[in-house]
């Protein structure tokens, strides 16, 4: 906090004027902020090239402030410290600025005052706008400091949300340090992930051993899995569909049909192929959206802390023309505003009324790209044609780095964690979705690390407003707490290093980034194996319930661009990996599993229900040791929760969040339906071959009970005799919900 208070001097016997003082102090105070503005500034300004300087740290939340330039431009945020003390010496100069202005009116009286005071050897009754100190030293009374003290930094900081490093403007001493640490990170990483790879192999010898003996004794190892004849029905079907393909093609070149060609008595729930044949194995979300007769376009948002995003649009291209590439681009980095609903793009338009719109999120290491790699059983395009406006967005970075300022080898551009993609990336995805449907709500879907964000954007330290924009949020996996699988040896190595070895082995740039380079130069064939074994030993994921054939497509959309930070708020020892949730610590969380013992013991067992939640006695025993809603993580504006939990997943612990809504710490968010499946694993959730029957149906139901424009949007199929959600009757935290529904299994509220 800067000092507010004004030094005075006096090189004669007799009292200065204060605006000789204040002159200095203005000076002073300039100066000050210069250094400061130049520390937070893009680059350093020289006498040849002047640079826009930092003016402002604009603070979207309480924690997340944005740099703001002169000439308009944003950077990603800096710990609070610095971006508060940026604005308290701008505020400070401007009072100290225009109280000098103002006094330049006063000089003659203010001269006379002191000369008379001198003489008169003493204090003398002064204008209001004038004070003396007990030397005798006049001057101007200060501002009040209501408007510093506002600028002041909260109290303390999050605990599982430490400040992320500052990295001043390039020099030549900064540059020598982040390549050191690029340098000794590209060697030590790969050396890291050169033990992963082999680890993956190792393991994976003995059940190739046992496969191998299964066919040199003439038995089939694969008539095991669970899906098996269903995998050789659909291996036949594909090869009969290339075959028909490619006859067709022979000889002839597809002719393109004009928006003024298509024929509008045309069977809307037909949809065509325009692409097809062997399957060459792309990272194109737009080709395999073609193979099953839909289309992508691309639109770029940008974050409100500079950062250039993708969104991908699925569309049915005999309802919907592609819009021009100019009004695919970024607008600008502030949130933008709700189109008027009388003039809605096609984007949401058909024969039979309007889309609802749906934004899908992605998890850690993916791009949105997993939502589109079974044919029809991806998750997108099931919801496309069902009726479904489908939106697909991708964090920062993703493919392809991108920020308005940053480049790639500046490290600023990978200072951010989880809580910056849900309170910015997230943010930005919602408010450009709304922006292109006229919609003022959109339904949300996210899987495992989309969820996270999303839970952490929607708490009421954070951006809690988010959830207004929002008619539910359907999280698959949901990542609120850890699994099991923290404790194996690599995470636990990760944990026990010191931040700054951290950085060291794993860089302050792109976390591993020489998988993003096997990713370019490996054959898709052989990239997806290897991705396969690699990820399945760290994850322990299996592909027993996958449709093998298109396992190859599965992890050409993995893994993408995150920062090294973010790695560290997941692995390191100060964050997640740690307090194994992303909202409350682990003294907290064991402490409410403490009372959930006690209320147990007291009832003897008898005091819960089959769903898990507490009866009226339990309640108030936990009520007297801890008001209900006191650990609340959400308040009055989040939306309604469905939640699609993996029985078996290692990753997370998705148990316990369901633990924490049954009993009643979460007294302001309505779980409309959740669903335990016992034998799912961490991506069965998107990718299991009967996942369309046990999440997608009820996903496509669940979006459509709790549409809030049903009047004018089409019904999507299969949703005909689904009725349309009962809104809640809001009681105090410290009652029940009248219409709370918290059932569980497969008939929660479906």
């Amino acid at each position: 906090m800067v000092d507010t208070q004004h030094n005075t001097s006096s090189s004669t016997s007799l009292p200065q004027p204060k605006e000789i003082v204040d002159k200095a102090s203005v000076t002073a105070v300039a100066d000050e902020l210069s250094q400061q503005a130049q520390k937070l500034s893009h680059r350093a300004a020289t006498d040849n090239d002047p640079a826009p300087i930092a003016v402002q740290a604009k603070f979207i939340t309480p924690q997340d402030p944005v740099i703001v330039e002169s000439d308009g431009t944003r950077l990603p945020g800096v710990p609070l410290e610095e971006a508060h003390k940026l604005n308290v010496l701008r505020e400070q100069w401007h009072i100290q600025k225009k109280a000098n202005e103002e006094r330049l009116d006063e000089d003659v009286k203010s001269k006379e005052v002191v000369t008379n005071a001198a003489l008169n050897g003493g204090k003398q009754k002064l204008p209001s706008s004038l004070t003396q100190d007990e030397d005798g030293h006049v001057g101007r009374k200060l501002a009040p400091e209501g408007s510093l003290r506002r600028s002041m930094p909260p109290s303390h900081t999050h605990p599982l949300f430490p400040p992320l490093p500052l990295y001043g403007p390039p020099s030549i001493i900064r540059d020598l340090q982040c390549l050191t640490f690029r340098v000794f990170s590209f060697f030590l990483g790969a050396n890291f992930l050169g033990v992963i790879v082999l680890g993956a192999l190792f393991t994976s010898m003995p059940p190739l051993c046992g496969w191998l003996w299964k066919r040199l004794t003439f038995r089939n190892p694969d008539k095991r899995r669970p899906f098996y004849e269903e995998e050789q029905r659909r291996k036949r079907l594909r090869k009969q569909q290339v075959r028909e393909w490619v006859k067709s093609q022979r000889g002839r070149e597809q002719p393109m049909i004009t928006d003024s060609e298509k024929d509008p008595f045309v069977d809307e729930d037909h949809f065509e192929p325009t692409e097809g044949g062997p399957d060459p194995i792309v990272c194109d979300v737009g080709y395999y959206a073609r193979r099953v007769g839909l289309d992508v376009e691309e639109f770029t948002v940008q974050t409100e802390d500079g950062f250039v995003i993708d969104l991908w649009h699925v569309y049915d291209p005999k309802e919907y023309a592609r819009l021009p590439e100019t009004e695919r681009r970024s607008k600008g980095p502030e949130l933008w505003a709700m189109q008027d609903e009388a003039q809605l793009p096609k984007s949401s338009t058909g024969k039979r009324g309007k889309r609802f719109p749906v934004l899908l999120m992605h998890g850690l290491l993916q791009s949105a790209g997993a939502y589109c790699v079974n044919d029809d059983d991806s998750l997108a395009f099931y919801l496309c044609k069902s009726g479904y406006d489908v939106w697909l967005g991708n964090n920062r970075c993703g493919f392809s780095p991108k920020h308005t300022t940053l480049d790639y080898s500046d490290p600023r551009m990978w200072a951010w964690n989880i809580r910056q993609m849900g309170v910015f990336d997230l943010a930005a995805l919602v408010s450009r979705v709304r922006y292109q449907t006229g919609f003022p709500k959109v339904g949300l879907i996210c899987h495992s690390q989309g969820t996270t964000q999303t839970f952490v954007a929607l708490a009421k330290e954070q951006r809690p407003d988010l959830g207004e924009m929002l008619t539910v949020f359907c999280a698959l996996a949901p990542a609120a707490y850890a699994g099991p699988l923290i404790g194996k040896m690599y995470f636990k190595f990760m944990r026990v290093i010191t931040p700054g070895m951290f950085r060291l082995m794993f860089g302050i740039h792109a976390f591993l980034p020489i998988m993003m380079t096997m990713h370019r130069l490996l054959n898709p064939r052989v990239y997806g194996w290897l991705g396969y074994k690699v990820f399945s030993f760290m994850f322990n994921w299996t592909d027993e319930r996958w449709d093998r054939a298109l396992k190859d497509r599965m992890f050409q959309f993995a893994p993408v661009y995150v920062s090294a930070e973010s790695m560290r708020w997941w692995l390191g020892r100060e964050c997640f990996a740690r307090h194994k949730c992303i909202l409350a610590t682990k003294e907290e969380w064991k402490a409410e599993e403490m009372e959930d013992e006690d209320v147990n013991a007291a009832t003897g067992g008898a005091g819960r229900s089959r769903a898990g939640s507490l009866v009226d006695g339990g309640q108030h025993h936990v009520h007297r040791r801890r008001p209900k809603g006191s650990t609340a993580w959400y308040d009055e504006r989040a939306p309604p929760f469905a939640m699609w939990v993996a029985g078996s997943d290692d990753l997370v612990d998705g148990h316990k969040l369901l633990r924490r809504f049954e009993r009643g710490r979460e007294p302001h968010v309505r779980v409309v339906h959740h669903k335990v499946i016992p034998e799912y694993e961490h991506l069965d959730v998107l990718w299991a071959m009967d996942a369309p029957d046990q999440i997608f149906r009820e996903v496509r139901e669940v979006l459509w009970k709790t549409c809030d424009k049903r009047g004018i949007c089409r019904v999507p199929r299969g949703c005909e005799d689904v009725e349309l959600l009962v809104p809640e009757v809001k009681r105090s935290v410290t009652g029940a919900s009248e219409d709370q529904t918290s059932s569980s299994g497969e008939e929660a509220s479906v």
